[in-house]
């Protein structure tokens, strides 16, 4: 439910943009700032909090995170200003990176260790969900009521998410020995940065497509409008298939996962531009794009595997390494697209970034896995032991 609150504001704020830069009374460019606002409270929450919160239980941090991700939701849909919304949205995207990281540790400390990576793929069910449900179902009631409820919706999904978490996460205490020196040794770990690298530049091959597939779709497919939402599902579907089997093959070998992956990121993005003038085909190969967002799940179960006893601010820089991949794949989309290469030249910048994960994935086996941990402490971390 907390990753579906989450989700649902990340990507409907962009299908919400064009009515509150209307309410708030400045253009679109501008507005778009409100998003980056987001983004950039994504990057900078994430290892912050994990970092100060380091002797704090999980399940106590868990509800407080989504208590001011709830407030902050319903304070931007009051927001009297640009100046304000900006504020609003930045704060908003303060507690998403450490949510996703708290809760994937903690749903893999409640299951055996050959189920860690279907726990934590279960946790991210609601994000991709979210672009399913949540994101059409906002942008309908921002249409229908007015913007405002579109974020005001967000934060009662939140404030349902504290009352789910005091009722079914058991209490726990924080980790032994944890501290904010003790969190921040995972940045001495050189296959937490790898990890982190593969998902920077490898998931951003998936946004890089993502971004522009309603232009491509308008532009080069030539359909109508109302055809945009239904390719746009195909993606939340293939994301949410792709995570479920993703977890289910992480848990019998993670490395060989992650580099699969790619490899299928790759081959489907290049897919892409030959698919783009047929809507049966373009809606096939974004089903199959999506399906590389199972890429986030074993990303996070490797970085449990790699960060040693610094677990908790290492779940939660997955995060900001999705963001960065959010930032970087449209941006080098949007130039192919403004040097004259056609909007299907996103599908051959998404592969080359895939095959640019692929390389840092075949760097962190050479450099081998020295700084882990052995199995068996990494799961009594994980458990908080």
């Amino acid at each position: 439910m907390g990753g579906f609150a989450i989700g649902t504001t990340e990507f409907a704020s962009m299908s919400l943009l064009p009515y509150f830069s209307v309410g708030l009374g400045i253009d679109a460019p501008t507005a778009g700032h409100v998003i980056s606002a987001y983004a950039l409270g994504v990057v900078v929450g994430a290892p912050v909090i994990a970092v100060l919160a380091a002797r704090v239980a999980r399940r106590t941090l868990l509800i407080a995170l989504m208590s001011v991700f709830a407030v902050a939701n319903v304070m931007s849909a009051l927001a009297p200003s640009y100046e304000w919304m900006l504020l609003f949205r930045f704060l908003s995207g303060l507690p998403h990176g450490a949510y996703f990281g708290i809760a994937s540790l903690v749903a893999a400390s409640a299951v055996p260790p050959n189920q860690r990576a279907q726990a934590v793929a279960r946790t991210m069910l609601g994000l991709t969900v979210a672009t399913i449900i949540g994101v059409p179902a906002a942008n309908w009631i921002g249409l229908l009521l007015g913007w405002r409820w579109g974020f005001g919706v967000v934060g009662i999904l939140a404030l349902l998410t504290v009352m789910l978490v005091r009722r079914y996460v058991p209490h726990d205490e924080p980790p032994k020995g944890a501290s904010p020196l003790r969190e921040l040794g995972a940045l001495k770990r050189r296959q937490v940065w790898l990890t982190l690298g593969i998902g920077a530049i490898g998931f951003g091959g998936l946004f890089a497509v993502y971004t522009y597939v309603a232009s491509t779709l308008i532009e080069v497919t030539h359909v109508s409008n109302q055809f945009v939402p239904l390719v746009l599902c195909m993606f939340g579907l293939g994301m949410t298939a792709g995570t479920l089997v993703a977890g289910w093959l992480a848990d019998r070998a993670v490395m060989p996962t992650v580099g699969g992956i790619l490899l299928w990121s790759a081959a489907s993005l290049a897919l892409f531009p030959f698919a783009a003038i047929n809507l049966f085909a373009i809606s096939i190969v974004v089903f199959m794009i999506g399906c590389g967002g199972g890429l986030g799940t074993v990303l996070q179960t490797r970085l449990m595997e790699v960060s040693g006893d610094a677990q908790t601010l290492a779940a939660a820089l997955n995060h900001s390494a999705f963001n960065a991949a959010n930032a970087l794949g449209p941006f080098l989309g949007g130039l192919a697209i403004a040097a004259g290469w056609g909007w299907t030249s996103t599908g051959w910048v998404g592969c080359g970034l895939a095959l640019a994960g692929l390389v840092v994935w075949g760097t962190s086996l050479l450099v081998g896995d020295d700084d882990e941990l052995s199995a068996e402490a990494c799961v009594a971390t994980c458990a908080g032991e």
